[in-house]
């Protein structure tokens, strides 16, 4: 193997390596965070985030939300609430929070309906009762982004409710698949943009899963952010159909927000600053504080 290789190898193993967040790590992120947010809210902003997963455990949960309760603090943009308790998605709860953040909320394959999963677990309910329940549940969702409520979903968290044609509208996308971990060059869709400018015009190189998307991801019904070259990608299950495949973007969902970011499934990623500020910049576009070009790449 060349010395090349070995050294790839070496970078990919490393990043990949799961650890705890400890708050030496969390010191460590802190440093590196933005001081201010992009934009001074005009009034107190409160982020809810729920990070309850059924399916697959991405080991990087913790620090997700370890991180958008960090940028919040540090920069001074929102506050943050954490919950795994689906009673959350009453709208008498809902009401209280301008954003909410899905943070890897992976369903069971192949049902893909975590909302299912948590109820299977209460066994007063019958069958037909679950179905019912989940489906009022996940119209409070939608109905408090048409609403005018903000939404982050975070890499897994695209499977959530990946079952279900309405929730992937209003996300932008449903998960397909994806090749094993490997090193992505993310590249920027749109150079200017205001979310993007963190990363000054440079593409953001790290190891993740590369998603690929099936319909809706097809209408491109949204503001794509970043990207990747499909062609430069290994381990691929099958032929890819575009060479340039988008992993986030933003969309405006009725009079609300929705930010779909994919990286990412390893926390050493969060260890760049340019990654932080992106995400800091992604919750106040979902807040309404943030206000930038979201027309579909569909209606350009």
């Amino acid at each position: 193997m060349s010395l090349a290789a070995l050294l790839w190898v070496f970078i990919v193993n490393a990043q990949r390596k799961a650890f705890a967040c400890t708050p030496e790590w969390l010191e460590k992120i802190e440093k590196i965070a933005p001081d201010t947010p992009a934009i001074q809210p005009k009034k107190e902003r409160s982020v809810l985030v729920f990070d309850k997963f059924t399916g697959y455990q991405h080991w990087a949960i913790p620090h997700v939300t370890a991180v958008i309760q960090l940028l919040g603090a540090k920069s001074g943009a929102y506050t943050t609430d954490v919950t795994r308790d689906l009673s959350v998605f009453d709208p008498s709860i809902l009401k209280h929070y301008d954003a909410v953040v899905l943070n890897n909320n992976c369903s069971i394959h192949p049902r893909r309906n975590q909302i299912l999963d948590m109820l299977d677990e209460d066994k007063s309910l019958t069958e037909a009762q679950k179905i019912k329940k989940a489906a009022q549940l996940e119209a409070h969702l939608l109905n408090y982004v048409k609403n005018g409520g903000g939404l982050m979903v975070v890499h897994g968290a695209v499977t959530m409710l990946n079952s279900s044609h309405t929730f992937n509208e209003m996300v932008g996308a449903a998960f397909d698949y994806h090749p094993p971990q490997q090193e992505i060059s993310l590249e920027l869709a749109e150079q200017g943009h205001p979310l993007l400018e963190g990363f000054e015009g440079q593409s953001f190189v790290h190891v993740d899963e590369p998603y690929i998307f099936k319909s809706p991801y097809a209408e491109k019904n949204f503001r794509p952010l970043l990207y990747m070259d499909t062609d430069k990608l290994t381990k691929k299950r099958r032929p890819i159909d575009e060479k340039i495949k988008y992993l986030s973007w933003i969309k405006p969902y009725g009079r609300g927000r929705v930010f779909f970011v994919s990286p990412s499934h390893n926390a050493q990623s969060f260890e760049d600053a340019r990654l932080l500020k992106y995400y800091l910049n992604g919750a106040q576009y979902v807040l309404g504080d943030l206000k930038c070009d979201d027309a579909p790449l569909k209606n350009k």
